[in-house]
């Protein structure tokens, strides 16, 4: 298969959105894949920052941008992906390069709406929406939340409201407006990253504190799964959702390692 050729099949099969768990199933059913055309992946120095070179080449994502990075480590990392691929290009087994292919074609040119999207999840975080019992899955939920929200408080401005149960609560306009000034908001590729471990964890806190360097990425993994590891503690693990957590933390990791070397 031809350069061009694989590109018009990465753009066609391969959503820029692709950790989304629908989309990764879609391609999980594919019964086969383009073969590597190349022979080597590496990164180099380019007026754009790094790129990732195959074979000496210059590649592009799916919108025919320059497959570009801020920093050497990153650009590293997604060379690293393509280096260690086999026969054939495997997109499940390319987290940091779907993300960066998001980033470059859909956050990068106004990473304002995907920041504000990130202000909404906050709305409805997951750390304000705590069980009523029994007693020891409140204590789990106190104990790994509420320094994240003492944190949010005192270091952000930002003074969330707590409820019980599934009753909605609506925060107050000042906290959300603190959480959109701790976003670095002109930077697409901290906010593209942020953006996704907001998703995947279902909290705009614990992902601005992954940002912030406040926790680090498995004590956030670890506060995202209090309730479902409780769940599991009293009835054992059910080996599909066991699978779809391995994919999620995949994903996740390759989220945390372009805010770690962005």
């Amino acid at each position: 298969m031809s350069k061009s050729a694989f590109e018009d099949w990465f753009a066609r099969d391969l959503d820029p959105a692709a950790y989304d768990p629908v989309a990764s199933a879609r391609l999980a059913m594919k019964p086969t894949y383009p073969k590597r055309f190349y022979q080597e992946a590496t990164a180099g120095p380019s007026e754009d920052g790094w790129r990732l070179l195959l074979d000496g080449r210059p590649a592009k994502t799916p919108g025919r941008h320059a497959l570009a990075f801020p920093s050497q480590p990153l650009a590293e990392a997604v060379a690293a992906e393509w280096a260690a691929l086999g026969e054939f290009i495997d997109p499940l087994k390319m987290p940091i390069t779907r993300i960066a292919n998001s980033i470059i074609d859909g956050v990068a040119p106004d990473p304002a709406p995907v920041a504000a999207e990130i202000v909404r999840y906050a709305g409805s975080d997951l750390l304000c929406y705590r069980a009523e019992g029994p007693a020891s899955l409140v204590a789990r939920q106190d104990a790994a939340w509420n320094p994240v929200l003492d944190w949010a408080r005192d270091d952000l401005g930002a003074r969330l409201i707590l409820s019980q149960g599934v009753v909605f609560v609506t925060q107050p306009p000042a906290a959300l407006e603190a959480l959109a000034a701790a976003l670095p908001q002109a930077d697409g590729w901290r906010i593209g990253a942020t953006h996704v471990v907001t998703t995947l964890t279902g909290s705009a806190l614990l992902a601005l504190a992954l940002l912030q360097g406040k926790l680090d990425a498995d004590a956030v993994w670890s506060a995202a799964h209090v309730d479902e590891d409780f769940q599991i503690s009293q009835w054992g693990e059910d080996a599909d959702a066991a699978e779809r957590r391995v994919a999620r933390r995949r994903e996740f990791d390759a989220a945390a390692t372009v805010l770690a070397t962005v």
